[in-house]
């Protein structure tokens, strides 16, 4: 396929409430549109756009457009994928947040990269989803894809959650503690990371059960194959249990109440620049060589900067 043929309709995603992504979507949809391209943003993005954009739900993304760019963090990024899960559209990321694991091209070269990608000069990557299921005591069901992690948690301070882990119907352990995450690979590097749970490559099929806080010292994160079903449950009524995907509020985890945390069969389809370094990104947003004499480490660092 030709330069000219690939990528013709780019949806921009990102929060114009921020004054550094707005005027990131107005610099780069006018650049799309010089391009040839036509540029898709959703109804309520009110940034000060300069040339014709079409204005497009976010639910309808995924045929109306052939890539979407998000400007933001890495939580952007996890909302337009999952908006956009099966539907073999990719995703790239300029990071306008903080991290940017996933959201790995940085303001300065967005131009430059998002030029490559247009032209085909890109690193594909594909990412596995969860399937998150709330299954509630009277019979009622939420569900809610994850592409980092599900979470739960308690809400109030000072008390301490009770539940059971089961793996693939076997009983794991009776845990105490602030809660537990169910992480992917990708959420490994999430709030997982922050427990204690181990980094995973994005390669691997592999599922992180971290305890938030476990009241036993001994009870540490253990990593699973990602065919596993994970189910919780909880065992006492002590605290208001909450759970969240990727961020968001899926609802809360009564007694009797059974939390099911599944393989999707669906994957997102991420871009990454041709130079994308796993391991150079954990150097660069871990800090990891800070003060050592690892030189690479820190020039790095600087490059990211």
């Amino acid at each position: 396929m030709s330069a000219e043929n690939l990528f013709k309709s780019i949806a921009l995603f990102g929060s114009a409430a921020d004054p550094k992504v707005a005027d990131t979507l107005t610099f780069l949809a006018q650049h799309l549109v010089e391009r040839g391209r036509r540029v898709v943003i959703e109804p309520h993005v009110t940034a000060p756009f300069t040339v014709p954009v079409e204005r497009v739900a976010a639910a309808d993304l995924a045929r109306h457009c052939d890539l979407v760019v998000t400007v933001g963090g890495d939580g952007t990024m996890l909302h337009a994928a999952r908006l956009l899960a099966g539907s073999a559209i990719p995703v790239v990321g300029i990071n306008r947040g903080r991290l940017g694991f996933l959201a790995d091209i940085s303001p300065k070269d967005m131009v430059k990269r998002l030029d490559e990608v247009l032209v085909g000069d890109y690193v594909p990557g594909s990412r596995s989803l969860l399937q998150v299921r709330l299954l509630a005591a009277d019979g009622t069901e939420e569900r809610r894809l994850a592409i980092n992690d599900c979470v739960l948690q308690k809400w109030e301070t000072g008390r301490m959650l009770d539940y059971e882990t089961w793996i693939d119907g076997q009983y794991v352990n009776t845990h105490g503690g602030d809660g537990v995450i169910v992480a992917s690979a990708t959420g490994s590097t999430a709030y997982a990371l922050s427990c204690g749970g181990p980094i995973i490559h994005p390669n691997l099929d592999a599922l992180v059960i971290a305890p938030i806080c476990p009241h036993t010292l001994s009870d540490r994160p253990i990593v699973i194959s990602s065919n596993s079903t994970v189910e919780i449950r909880r065992v006492q009524d002590r605290a208001k249990a909450q759970v969240t995907c990727d961020g968001d509020i899926l609802g809360d985890l009564n007694i009797n109440d059974r939390l099911l945390i599944e393989p999707s069969h669906l994957r997102v389809n991420l871009l990454h620049p041709t130079d994308h370094d796993y391991y150079r990104i954990l150097r660069s947003k871990l800090h990891w060589g800070r003060g050592a004499v690892e030189k690479r480490a820190l020039d790095d660092d600087e490059e990211d900067r």
